[in-house]
C-alpha cells in the first residue's frame, strides 16, 4: 500500500553555496522489495554531500536526489521479503542518497543494528565512515596488525575512524592534521604521533620514526601533491588508497619509486557500489567492529549536531575545516 503522507526533506535547489540547501515538502518514499523505510532520527553529513551540492558528484541512477547517505534512526516499514527486522528496532544505515529527510528507504542489507550505549546521533555518524575505512584500510590497504598506517586528514570522519579502527587492531597509526588542537585530537584517538602538516613534513617525520622504513599503508582524502609525498613515505610493499582529493584529482608521479619498493597504487569510491559488496562489508562490520564499539573501544567522534532545517550550517562549518570528527543532523 503505497503511504499517502508527506515529509520534510533538504533539496539542493541548484548547484551552489550551502544557502542552495532549503526545505521542501516530499511524498513518503515507500520500501521497494528488500527494503526498509527508516524513520529518521538522525542523519550524518559528509564530504561527498558538499560535492552533490556544488553539482560534482551525483547520485547514481535511480537513486534519490536528497542529499544523505548515512542515517539512524527506527525501522518504520519492511519491503516484501525482508526478515530479520521488525517495525520499531534501532537501525543505522548506509545510503545511496536521501538521508536528509524524515523518512528514507534502503536495501535491507545495508543496514546494522544500533550498538548499545550509542545515541542516534553517534550512531548515524558510523556507517559512511566505517564501510569506507573498512573497505580501503583494510581490504584494498590489508593493513595488518604491527604495520604502519598514515592517515591524512586525521580529524575528519574518516580519519577520526580510520586512526581508531587501525589503533584496534593493532597497527601503528600517524596522521596528519593542522595545529596543536587538532594534533592533539589525533593521540587522544590513538595515533602513535600525529603530524602538524603546517609545520611539519610528514614524510620525514614517519621515516624517522619507522626507522628509515616507512608506513605500510597510506589512506589518502587530500590528493594532489600529497599523492607523490605519500609514496616517498610508503615502505617496500606498501599501499597507497585514495578516497578523496580535496586538494586536485591530479598529480605528477615519479613511477622509479612505485616499482622499485613494488607499490601498489589504489582507491575506490563507495556510494555506486552494487548493494552485494555492501552487504558484504555490512557483514564483516558487524562481526568484528560492532564488537568493538560495544566494549568502548571505537566511538564516533560527533563534534556538533544540527536541526535539519540548518542544513547549510553544517555545510558551512564543514567547508571550514574547523571541525574534529562528524557533523550530524537532527530530525524529528
Amino acid at each position: 500500500m503505497t503511504d499517502t503522507r508527506s515529509m520534510t526533506a533538504i533539496e539542493v535547489s541548484q548547484p551552489g553555496k550551502p544557502e542552495v540547501l532549503i526545505p521542501a515538502r516530499r511524498p513518503v518514499p515507500d520500501p521497494a522489495p528488500g527494503e526498509i523505510r527508516i524513520a529518521v532520527q538522525a542523519a550524518g553529513v559528509n564530504r561527498p554531500d558538499v560535492l552533490q551540492r556544488l553539482g560534482k558528484y551525483n547520485p547514481p541512477p535511480g537513486i534519490s536526489d536528497i542529499p544523505g547517505l548515512e542515517v539512524a534512526g527506527t525501522v518504520d516499514a519492511l519491503g516484501a521479503g525482508v526478515e530479520g527486522w521488525s517495525v520499531g528496532d534501532p537501525v543505522c544505515a548506509l545510503l545511496a542518497g536521501g538521508g536528509y529527510a524524515e523518512f528514507c528507504v534502503v536495501p535491507a542489507a545495508q543496514c546494522l543494528p544500533i550498538p548499545a550505549g550509542l545515541s542516534m546521533a553517534e550512531a548515524a555518524a558510523l556507517p559512511e565512515t566505517v564501510f569506507t575505512v573498512w573497505s580501503n584500510v583494510f581490504e584494498r590497504g590489508a593493513l595488518q596488525p604491527g604495520e604502519a598506517l598514515l592517515v591524512h586528514g586525521g580529524t575528519s570522519g574518516i580519519g577520526t575512524t580510520a586512526i581508531q579502527l587501525g589503533a584496534a587492531f593493532g597497527a601503528r597509526v600517524f596522521a596528519t592534521a593542522r595545529g596543536a588542537e587538532k594534533c592533539s585530537a589525533c593521540v587522544r584517538l590513538g595515533a602513535e604521533r600525529a603530524i602538524d602538516y603546517g609545520t611539519e613534513d610528514f614524510v620525514a617525520v614517519v621515516k624517522e620514526a619507522t626507522g628509515g622504513a616507512g608506513v605500510n599503508v597510506v589512506l589518502d582524502i587530500v590528493g594532489g601533491d600529497y599523492v607523490a609525498r605519500s609514496i616517498d613515505a610508503l615502505a617496500v610493499e606498501g599501499r597507497y588508497v585514495c578516497i578523496g582529493f580535496v586538494r586536485g584529482a591530479t598529480a605528477t608521479v615519479n613511477f622509479f619509486p612505485v616499482m622499485t619498493k613494488r607499490l601498489v597504487l589504489t582507491g575506490s569510491t563507495l556510494r555506486a557500489r552494487p548493494v552485494a559488496y555492501k552487504q558484504a562489508v555490512a557483514e564483516q562490520l558487524k562481526a568484528r567492529v560492532w564488537p568493538l564499539i560495544a566494549a568502548g573501544k571505537v566511538k564516533p567522534v560527533v563534534h556538533e549536531v544540527f536541526p535539519l532545517a540548518n542544513a547549510a550550517d553544517a555545510h558551512r562549518l564543514m567547508e571550514s575545516n574547523q571541525h574534529v570528527g562528524k557533523l550530524v543532523l537532527a530530525i524529528g
